[in-house]
């Protein structure tokens, strides 16, 4: 075996690819020698179009279009990560939910995964091999009620029915994980925690402390770094990980008390 950590010649598919996690992600894969196709709902300048496909995928049709992408330009997929996530529900609790935000969450958290994997996981099977990353959230088990209980809840979904499908594709030769992140120092977490400073009359580092307590702190220190997310997603979708299927890793720096 190899003593280096490869993904030459996989064929990937990442979604939510241009920012954050995804775009390291996307990066870290083409490093490995993975071919990957991206999506999101508009393309960045500077990104080959022969590596993405803009689509909304809360929608049937956005994922179907994926999909198709994923056939005509990689010839099915050997990977999938869906990175797809967040949120957009008012604060104030779970009163404040409508169901037109209950149905939002559901409809970016949960179901892209569900739709995608309908479609591209069969042909997985069939070739005999393939890995499915499903991006979850330590707020599955840590819910913050004030303003994340449908995105908490729509993650608690997407992780349950990973494990299922983990349960029914494993014997015929496709390995299921989770990797549930904590807090990471994206773009859009690093200017949240410089409006909470600017708010709070404190700096940048000040507005991460508040961030950090409001989780119940986080004993490394500091949030995940994208490219620190991005290399436990390789591992796990590479050969080194062989044996592993079925299960979830937490990158939280320690923020869930227990395990």
């Amino acid at each position: 075996m190899a003593n280096f950590l490869t993904l030459n010649g996989k064929r990937a598919l990442v979604t939510a690819g241009t920012k954050g996690a995804g775009a390291a992600t996307v990066e870290l894969f083409r490093e490995l020698g993975a071919k990957v196709l991206t999506t999101a709902r508009s393309r960045p300048e500077g990104l080959p179009e022969a590596f993405f496909i803009a689509a909304d995928l809360t929608t049937g049709e956005g994922c179907a279009k994926v999909a198709e992408a994923a056939h005509q330009r990689l010839g099915g997929v050997d990977i999938i990560v869906h990175m797809l996530g967040g949120s957009s529900a008012p604060a104030g609790g779970f009163a404040a939910l409508t169901d037109d935000q209950w149905q939002t969450e559901l409809d970016l958290n949960l179901l892209p995964a569900v739709r995608l994997d309908r479609q591209l996981v069969p042909g997985m099977v069939e070739q005999g091999g393939g890995v499915v990353v499903h991006v979850s959230s330590i707020q599955r088990v840590l819910p913050l009620p004030e303003s994340t209980t449908a995105y908490a809840a729509a993650k608690a979904a997407l992780s349950t029915y990973s494990k299922a499908l983990s349960k029914e594709v494993s014997p015929r030769g496709v390995r299921v994980v989770r990797v549930a992140p904590g807090w990471i120092e994206t773009e859009a977490a690093v200017r949240y925690a410089q409006r909470l400073a600017d708010q709070a009359g404190t700096d940048y580092e000040g507005g991460k402390k508040i961030i950090m307590q409001a989780l119940g702190g986080i004993p490394l220190g500091r949030p995940a770094k994208p490219e620190e997310v991005a290399s436990l997603i390789a591992f796990l979708a590479s050969d080194r990980a062989a044996a592993i299927t079925g299960a979830e890793y937490v990158i939280d720096g320690g923020t869930v008390p227990t395990s």
